[in-house]
């Protein structure tokens, strides 16, 4: 039971690698605080923790809101008086019309958008939540950037890579803020992963295609979320207590 007495807080925790990831922390002992804006998934992903027997409760609001965010983590440590876990899961490239434009294809729009989406929420909640670990003395911050990050993606915009290597950088600096407090921050950079979002775009490929697809990676497949949560929950866990400051590749060895 790695998180037995952990109050986790998980951004977009209602699909995807954020429920994953709750799906964990609730299994292994914590208690999930999910975050998401569809209350209705919000239900979802609370009912199978506690069918599990863990422990979670769901709060609707926006990660991209500063006055939801910050009324977020006052509601957390008025009822649990703690935070020993963010996980900042709000993300994603699909927000705009075409996530693969060229450059020159870009509007403005598109570029703030993916820049808005993929970076405001994070910075609000380790924003909200740095200065109660700083007085906890201690806690786990894990971020989701992507291998487009690392310029290594051939179906993602550059505003898309340029918002996830903000997180790779974004990562880094905070881990030399808060490392003195005893406050961890780490980061994962996903490859393709099938989660609800990208799913009816994977289910509409040609075998062809999805075999394309698959050659990308070593290993042969594409990851699901579950993929990426458990290595957010190795970064969330006291197996990672030494590491910090680093972004893993999460990619089947792309």
């Amino acid at each position: 039971m790695r998180f037995k007495g952990r109050i986790a807080l998980i951004t977009a925790a209602g699909r995807g690698i954020g429920r994953a990831t709750a799906e964990i922390i609730g299994r292994e002992g914590g208690t999930v605080v999910a975050v998401d804006l569809d209350k209705e998934s919000l239900d979802q992903v609370v009912g199978a923790i506690r069918t599990a027997g863990g422990t979670a409760h769901a709060l609707a609001a926006d990660a991209l809101d500063a006055s939801q965010v910050a009324g977020v983590v006052r509601r957390v440590i008025d009822e649990h008086g703690r935070i020993d876990i963010l996980v900042n899961a709000v993300g994603g490239s699909t927000i705009i019309q075409k996530p693969a434009a060229a450059v020159d294809e870009l509007t403005l729009d598109d570029w703030q958008r993916l820049l808005h989406f993929n970076l405001t929420g994070t910075f609000l909640f380790c924003n909200a939540v740095a200065p109660v670990m700083k007085r906890q003395r201690g806690g786990k911050i894990v971020n989701i950037s992507s291998i487009a990050g690392r310029g290594l993606s051939a179906t993602s915009s550059s505003a898309y890579a340029t918002a996830k290597g903000g997180i790779i950088a974004f990562t880094r600096k905070l881990s030399f803020e808060l490392g003195p407090y005893g406050v961890t921050v780490n980061a994962i950079a996903p490859s393709l992963t099938l989660s609800p979002r990208l799913r009816p775009r994977w289910d509409r490929m040609s075998q062809e295609e999805r075999a394309r697809e698959n050659s990308r990676t070593p290993l042969g497949r594409v990851a699901e979320p579950e993929d990426q949560a458990r290595v957010i929950c190795f970064l969330a866990s006291s197996d990672a207590d030494f590491v910090t400051g680093v972004t893993i590749d999460v990619t089947g060895g792309q």
